[in-house]
């Protein structure tokens, strides 16, 4: 059977795509322009992960003790 999409569901994609060009467009843009700063901005990124993941270790490690 084949599955019927609404027009609301293509036109959700097509801003999701939108949005994701617009994102990458940025990115790139704010790369080429300030490079130390998109350097700050992944490592402050990256860092925060790190931390996240160590706070979660840390909550079950608690909760198991």
């Amino acid at each position: 059977m084949p599955i019927h999409h609404s027009k609301g569901t293509t036109a959700v994609k097509w801003v999701k795509r939108i949005v994701l060009g617009l994102v990458v467009v940025f990115a790139a843009f704010y790369l080429i322009t300030r490079p130390e700063d998109a350097a700050n901005a992944v490592q402050g990124a990256v860092d925060a992960v790190f931390n996240a993941a160590g706070s979660v270790v840390t909550f079950f490690t608690s909760l198991s003790s």
